[in-house]
């Protein structure tokens, strides 16, 4: 199936591209000069960086957009073409002595422009994948309920997969009857994908949807139960499939440098842009309570180092005198100012300062006090395998389950904090990014 729209977006983006490179430089320059008017050596930085961005994003095709849709490959795209242009911008201003260009300037350009072009390239393609979703591929699942459950939760807690349109089918296939079934129910639903669930399969069975999906253009995906259950990666050995069972898959270098630069150049846009409700939180969190703007708590981290996490502080001094407690949605030493805080999620703002310091990613799981690491480890070892990670400010448990207030609903939170350790990219975090920031709009926080 073609989606000629997704062809078209590649001349919008480039555009939009060249528009948002002149805002942030306009904006840079306005920030940092203010009204005055921009010299010859701004002047020819403008130019340059057109010129240069041009040949950069058509050396890299950044601007083009492939079904499936990956936000992590479209960002390495982007960042690509941005150190060709950044390149490009130095090696000419070098070149032709262009020497009194304000660094400011160029800082503030490059930082704001790379902000908005991620963010253009995450909601083309989140729109794109809605009407994929809505007007795309429709998807059958057949066989086992439990591993069809499993696929259907991955399906809804990433819509990328392009599989929101999807029905399951409680059907015991056999190879006698399987032609007439095919023929009559299967096509009569028109799929573009078969997903087949089974954690035993005859081979007649096989041949037999291999033949139908090749006759009927429908690609069939089988789920193989030891897949489902246990974490790894399957590679292909002379067409032989070997499935690498890891209990804890590295994340790839290149994986690592991306997500990395991605929480510095967030956090920081993130930290000057919103530096206003920075200064209002904390003059509104004096003045309506005793006690500090800020609290900071110690919590335990990647490879079990402990470090203090930083909020705006949304309860009354001396609230923990009788050792760890948990929230609760009507706890009473959460002060009035602190419950909007909290359901907005604004009091985690603070953190961003430990995601600069490399004690925490934007996207990851939520760190926890060893007070409660030692009941929850108890209960479910495998807690111990997101100390692999490093914490996040937010996470797929949180924008899915939310906040826990006992140690069993933790346990429960604790399986899709698992499923992202297992699914570390940056598609996954601008996903999760996007679902907090819908959470903190409807105030659902606590």
């Amino acid at each position: 199936m073609k989606y000629p729209y997704i062809d078209q977006t590649g001349r919008f983006i480039f555009l939009l591209d060249l528009v948002f490179l002149n805002f942030s430089m306009a904006l840079g320059h306005y920030l940092v000069f203010g009204d005055s008017p921009p010299n010859f050596s701004s002047k020819a930085f403008f130019l340059i960086s057109n010129i240069c961005w041009c040949c950069g994003t058509v050396a890299t095709r950044s601007y083009r957009l492939r079904q499936p849709l990956n936000i992590s490959t479209l960002v390495e795209k982007l960042l690509v073409a941005f150190i060709y242009q950044a390149l490009l911008v130095l090696g000419v201003i070098y070149f032709f002595k262009i020497l009194n260009i304000s660094r400011g300037v160029v800082m503030l350009s490059f930082s704001v422009f790379l902000f908005l072009a991620i963010i253009l390239r995450t909601l083309l393609s989140h729109f794109i994948q809605t009407l994929w979703n809505e007007f795309g591929k429709r998807v059958i699942i057949l066989g086992n309920k439990s591993i069809a459950e499993s696929l259907m939760t991955a399906f809804n807690i990433y819509p990328e997969l392009g599989c929101k349109n999807y029905e399951y089918l409680d059907a015991e296939l056999k190879p006698d009857t399987n032609r007439q079934w095919m023929q009559h129910v299967l096509l009569a639903k028109k799929p573009n994908e078969i997903f087949v669930c089974y954690k035993e399969m005859q081979v007649e069975i096989l041949d037999q949807l291999i033949v139908f999906g090749a006759q009927n253009a429908i690609k069939i995906k089988v789920v193989y139960d030891v897949i489902e259950a246990k974490p790894g990666s399957l590679a292909n050995l002379d067409n032989i499939p070997v499935l690498h069972l890891d209990p804890q898959p590295a994340a790839t270098r290149k994986i690592k440098i991306l997500k990395r630069s991605f929480d510095i150049l967030f956090s920081v846009t993130l930290m000057i842009l919103g530096a206003p409700i920075f200064v209002m939180l904390y003059v509104v969190t004096k003045i309506t309570s005793k006690g500090g703007a800020f609290y900071k708590q110690e919590r335990i981290g990647k490879d079990e180092q402990p470090f203090y996490i930083y909020k705006f502080r949304s309860m009354h001094t001396g609230s923990e005198r009788s050792g760890p407690q948990l929230s609760s949605a009507n706890d009473p030493r959460i002060t009035k100012w602190g419950r909007i805080m909290r359901k907005t999620r604004l009091d985690e703002l603070p953190q961003f300062w430990n995601v600069l310091k490399g004690e925490m990613s934007i996207v990851g799981y939520r760190p926890e006090r060893q007070h409660f690491i030692d009941q929850i480890a108890r209960k479910n070892p495998q807690y111990k395998r997101l100390l692999n990670h490093k914490p996040g400010i937010t996470s797929l448990g949180q924008v899915h389950y939310g906040y826990a207030e006992t140690v069993d609903q933790m346990c429960e939170r604790l399986q899709f904090d698992l499923l992202y350790c297992r699914n570390n990219n940056l598609n996954a975090d601008v996903n999760i990014i996007l679902k907090t920031v819908k959470v903190m709009v409807q105030r659902k926080g606590k």
